[in-house]
């Protein structure tokens, strides 16, 4: 019976740390897909571009990027915006 359970504990102690060597439990934010800033902006106005040229991800992507780039404190909003697809970085007007 000990020889088993020693068995099952190590298999299960293996199993564990293979997951997390290959970051299979990892959870970033990205693959979350969490909203960034979901507050907003009260009075936006432009402040920077962001990213490759033209930018294929989604606005979320954009304003991770402007995040990434500036700084939580210099961005309320990322959007994708006209028709070369821009990501557009936003700060309040004060």
């Amino acid at each position: 019976m000990a020889k088993n359970l020693s068995s099952v504990t190590f298999t299960v102690l293996l199993l564990v740390l293979l997951m997390v060597s290959t970051e299979i439990l990892k959870i970033e934010a990205m693959n979350i897909k969490a909203r960034c800033l979901p507050q907003g902006c009260k009075n936006a106005t432009f402040s920077e571009e962001c990213g490759p040229d033209p930018f294929t991800g989604s606005n979320n992507d954009c304003c991770h990027c402007c995040v990434a780039k500036y700084g939580r404190e210099a961005v309320c909003k990322g959007v994708v915006e006209g028709p070369d697809k821009h990501c557009h970085c936003y700060k309040d007007r004060v």
